[in-house]
């Protein structure tokens, strides 16, 4: 079941929550909606579920008009972030009450129903838990009971609404390793919406990233964390050092610095801002000759198999500190501690123009 999203756009009052939106979501595909709190995820996710009318737009399911179908004959299935189990009904029940509801005409027999009931609670591991009630399962547990119940209509999409986002972090882990592994079982169409970078590189084969109820970049996982398509995505994508440059004919400098920047081969002498990620920073103890960039460590923490290095230029401490990640390999070879002056070079950093970046970010000056 393919979705198309075509042109929507949503007002709360004053407020935008989407302007002009356009997608398509592959059928069998696991789609992420990720993006900051008031980005428009949500509001996308309840409009395609029928739960929210956009102001103007369509939603199309399998290339037919769903917009002004009521949310029961969209056929999805939906998972809250906090559950929404019946707490006064066994997890038995809770799973088989979209069955029990449906018109008599439709509603399967008993032995329909509970021999659909209990594939599915197999199907996410928790058949033995099927005499419980909501109260006596954990957290993870309870959201993947959610999830069995969503499934329990057949419904053509899933929709998800940050259905990890109430669990601790090693539950949401796991959660998200067992989704995926679920999804690729099933192959149903399926959306969800996070704020966390990690559970969407993670999990979706695609990821949308929204910003101000627009749509910044659409991609794969590597496309969006290794070719961001705006300074918004390389800033919400994970840590980055932000350094004021220059740009000419395919060239950017940070201070002594000289790049390459073929994306701008056109571009005229102009300020820039480059974007370069922790890990793409190379660290020596010595120059070697090579334009490089002078700074004395102030900080060493190590997490796990990474070790992070806070550095600022020599002589000019008050600049934010620039963040490095190195493999504990390289780091025992350079023997570095606190106060130990390095030389750093960019291995690869991309540049945007200053009238397009957030230079409201604080950035590392050369």
């Amino acid at each position: 079941m393919s979705i198309d999203v075509l042109n929507l756009s949503k007002q709360f009052g004053t407020f935008t929550a989407l302007h002009d939106v356009s997608l398509q979501v592959h059928s069998g595909e696991l789609l992420a909606l990720l993006g900051p709190s008031g980005s428009g995820k949500t509001t996308l996710l309840r409009v395609i579920a029928g739960l929210e009318t956009a102001d103007s737009g369509q939603v199309l399911f399998h290339g037919e008009d769903a917009t002004d179908q009521h949310v029961r004959e969209r056929q999805v299935g939906f998972v809250f972030q906090h559950y929404a189990l019946f707490r006064n009904m066994t997890i038995f029940e809770n799973v088989a009450f979209g069955l029990r509801v449906r018109p008599k005409a439709f509603r399967p027999s008993n032995d329909e129903i509970r021999d659909r009931v209990m594939k599915l609670l197999h199907l996410v591991q928790l058949d033995w838990l099927a005499d419980r009630y909501p109260h006596q399962l954990s957290g993870g547990q309870r959201q993947r009971i959610a999830l069995a119940r969503a499934l329990a209509v057949e419904p053509k999409v899933l929709l998800l609404d940050e259905p990890f986002g109430a669990l601790d972090a090693k539950v949401r882990k796991e959660l998200r390793s067992w989704l995926r592994r679920l999804h690729d079982d099933m192959h149903i169409t399926s959306v969800f919406v996070t704020h966390d970078q990690e559970e969407a590189l993670e999990v979706a084969d695609r990821v949308v990233v929204m910003n101000e109820g627009r749509i910044e970049q659409i991609g794969t996982p590597d496309e969006v964390y290794e070719q961001p398509a705006s300074p918004f995505v390389y800033e919400f994508l994970g840590n980055v050092n932000l350094f004021h440059s220059r740009l000419h004919r395919g060239r950017a400098w940070i201070g002594d610095i000289e790049l390459d920047a073929p994306e701008h081969a056109e571009a005229e002498e102009q300020a820039a801002v480059a974007y370069v990620r922790p890990h793409e920073i190379e660290v020596e103890r010595t120059a070697n000759g090579a334009a490089a960039m002078s700074a004395l460590v102030v900080h060493i923490l190590t997490v796990g198999p990474i070790v992070r290095l806070e550095l600022v230029r020599k002589n000019d401490v008050d600049i934010t500190p620039i963040q490095v990640e190195l493999n504990k390999e390289r780091f025992r070879e350079l023997q570095l501690v606190k106060g130990d002056e390095v030389f750093i070079t960019p291995r690869r950093l991309d540049v945007f123009p200053s009238r397009k970046a957030h230079v409201d970010v604080q950035s590392q000056i050369l």
